[in-house]
């Protein structure tokens, strides 16, 4: 008697999760399976104006004058004296003649290089820079130099170091 309760009962038992399993399952036929889903929203097309790709846009004109500035020690002692390159360029030729201006940005004032100098024949001038302990350890500072040429003024691209 208890063999066939327990037999009797695991079928019970087998027949809920067969049911329960098929209730859970995809849906048997193709029109169960319409009427249960979502329609999917159909994309919307894109006009490309063929007229687009014509167009070309303007090059740039590059600048008549160029010029770059760099630190000789990126990373000096903070009572080191540094020196401050810069090169003025036309086209790819060096500009004499050219007097240059610099300012060096401390951290909590901007100095003046002391000097005004003019360019040599390959463009270059330089600055002297004694730090005398003005920038704070591990500080960066940047430099700024412009040149002056037929009344017009050149800036360059920034100079920097940080004191060790």
């Amino acid at each position: 008697m208890k063999k066939k309760t327990y037999a009797l009962l695991f079928t019970l038992l087998l027949l809920a999760f067969s049911t329960l399993i098929s209730a859970c399952g995809a849906p048997a036929t193709a029109a169960e399976a319409t009427a249960t889903a979502t329609p999917t929203p159909q994309p919307t097309p894109t006009l490309i104006n063929k007229n687009f790709q014509s167009q070309l846009s303007p090059i740039p004109a590059l600048p008549r004058y160029t010029c770059g500035a760099w630190a000789s020690n990126r990373s000096p002692g903070m009572y080191s004296t540094i020196t401050i390159y810069a090169k003025l360029t036309h086209d790819v030729q060096g500009v004499a003649g050219a007097p240059a201006t610099g300012v060096v940005h401390f951290d909590s004032y901007d100095a003046p290089l002391g000097s005004t100098p003019i360019s040599d024949k390959g463009g270059y001038v330089i600055f002297y820079l004694p730090l005398q302990g003005r920038q704070p350890h591990m500080i960066p500072a940047t430099i700024d130099i412009t040149f002056t040429v037929q009344g017009k003024v050149v800036a360059c691209s920034q100079a920097f170091f940080t004191p060790a």
